[in-house]
């Protein structure tokens, strides 16, 4: 780890420029799970989905990201961070390939969960070299942690309005194919712009890898499946039984364990449990909000699919205001409990709005507000999550809580978009199934459990954030 210590005594002069790429990369990464939701429509009548199984082009690439990334950060802290992000980008890049050119179902939901696995091995990677540049210097880091977390969102709500641009321009196909072009520039730059890492002797858990893996891929597909089955059907009782098994299996791998996949000790870390709860319960309702408000705008107000993406533009653009102009100064001065208690109410109001759309509804007063709220209070939620999440860790653990943070959200994510669409579909499916009115109702019923998601994340702010201001040094 000798370049590690040096990084800590001189800063790399090139770190912006480093921050700028990896920024990008995650920009990316965020954006793969947004990009193709505009296509969904699209994507259903080409390849012959149903309504409950279309999430799964979403939800592949989700389940393998949430549950690879643990195993992403610790082989990033073992082999060299810029190594595993330049595997991740070739994985993401060549899967791409494969999914723009997908002939059916399968074979789309095969290569979505492979982007998700490439992209498992970057973000964890990328956020752990920022860690590294910037910790010598607390206010640099909390500013690249800012660019950080607007990479993301932006990643999320651009890719949105991406996506809508080149499904209507050209196809959903060039949703996926456009990662190849723009995952090579990044794999040519990345040997530029970052330092090599010093490869740690230590071991892989591999079965702490497998069994948390499987865990959360059994648990949410055993949600997925409840929305069609039924709970009581052994199609779902038998995942989610197997997957908590499972979970309780991987707790005693890592307990029993000299190098576990994520040593218990890190939860001492300051702040890192409550940072990671209101991640999960950030990405729980930010994420479906975003899902079903897209939906509404081409099912239910009939948008075309660039019509509504450009409908979604103003999220990303308020975003990037709040978060960077906004999120850091508010935080300064009221400290994270605040700051994040604030930002969960506003995207909970922004979610009981959207629960009174209805079929006449009109963007400007049925989404636009909520839309604008809902970037308000994700930017103000996100930047002090994150902030907890992975900050006061230590530098030789920067990578597992990387991957700690990583996982939370994209679990949270998949999670609360299994969850929000089984609600959505049994509400449906009692008022006529397939009418606009009924696939409102639906999404009435969403909007409203992702705002009720939205307020525990405040109640978890205020009970367990230890409010610290910005220029405290590191603990």
């Amino acid at each position: 780890m000798s370049t590690h210590t040096q990084s800590l005594a001189q800063p790399d002069p090139n770190r912006w420029k480093a921050l700028a790429l990896l920024c990008f990369a995650n920009f990316l990464v965020m954006m793969d799970s947004a990009i193709i939701q505009v296509a969904l429509p699209s994507i259903k009548d080409a390849l012959g989905y149903t309504e409950a199984d279309l999430q799964w082009v979403m939800n592949a690439f989700l389940i393998m990201f949430g549950g690879l990334l643990l195993l992403g950060g610790k082989l990033a802290d073992l082999l060299g961070q810029r190594r595993i992000f330049m595997w991740g980008v070739t994985i993401l890049t060549i899967s791409s390939l494969f999914a723009g050119l997908a002939w059916n179902e399968m074979s789309l939901n095969i290569a979505r969960g492979i982007q998700g696995a490439g992209s498992a091995l970057i973000a964890p990677a990328a956020l752990s070299i920022i860690m590294l540049l910037f910790s010598a210097n607390k206010k640099e880091l909390g500013k690249a942690l800012a660019f950080w977390g607007l990479s993301g969102a932006a990643g999320g709500s651009l890719g949105i309005v991406l996506g809508g641009v080149l499904t209507q321009l050209l196809s959903w196909r060039w949703t996926l194919l456009f990662y190849v072009p723009v995952g090579i520039i990044v794999f040519l730059l990345a040997p530029k712009l970052l330092k090599k890492g010093t490869p740690k002797a230590g071991r892989i858990d591999y079965a702490g890898a497998i069994s948390i893996t499987a865990s959360l891929v059994l648990l949410v597909y055993g949600i997925v499946t409840a929305e069609h089955s039924g709970w009581q059907a052994a199609s779902t009782i038998w995942p989610l039984v197997i997957g908590a098994v499972l979970f309780i299996i991987f707790i005693f791998i890592q307990v029993s364990r000299k190098e576990p996949l994520v040593p218990f000790r890190i939860f001492k870390t300051p702040n890192l449990s409550a940072g990671n709860i209101s991640l999960v319960l950030l990405s729980a309702s930010w994420f479906p909000l975003i899902y079903f408000l897209i939906l509404y705008l081409q099912q239910v107000l009939k948008f075309e699919p660039f019509m509504a993406a450009m409908g979604m533009l103003p999220a990303p653009i308020l975003m990037a205001i709040f978060m960077i102009v906004l999120a850091e100064k508010v935080m300064a001065k009221f400290g994270m409990k605040i700051t994040m208690a604030a930002g969960f109410i506003i995207l909970g109001v922004s979610g009981l709005l959207l629960a009174g759309n209805t079929v006449n509804g009109d963007y400007w007063s049925d989404v636009f507000i909520a839309l604008l709220l809902a970037a308000l209070g994700n930017a103000l939620a996100y930047l002090p999550a994150t902030t907890a999440a992975v900050s006061e860790a230590k530098s030789e653990e920067s990578g597992l809580a990387s991957g700690l943070y990583n996982t939370t959200y994209q679990i949270g994510s998949a999670v609360g978009l299994a969850i929000m669409v089984s609600l959505a579909a049994a509400a449906s499916s009692t008022t006529g199934g397939t009418t606009v009115a009924s696939l409102n109702e639906g999404y009435q019923q969403a909007f409203f459990y992702l705002g009720i998601v939205a307020f525990a994340g405040a109640l978890v702010a205020l009970l367990f954030i230890r409010s610290r201001k910005q220029t405290e040094p590191n603990g």
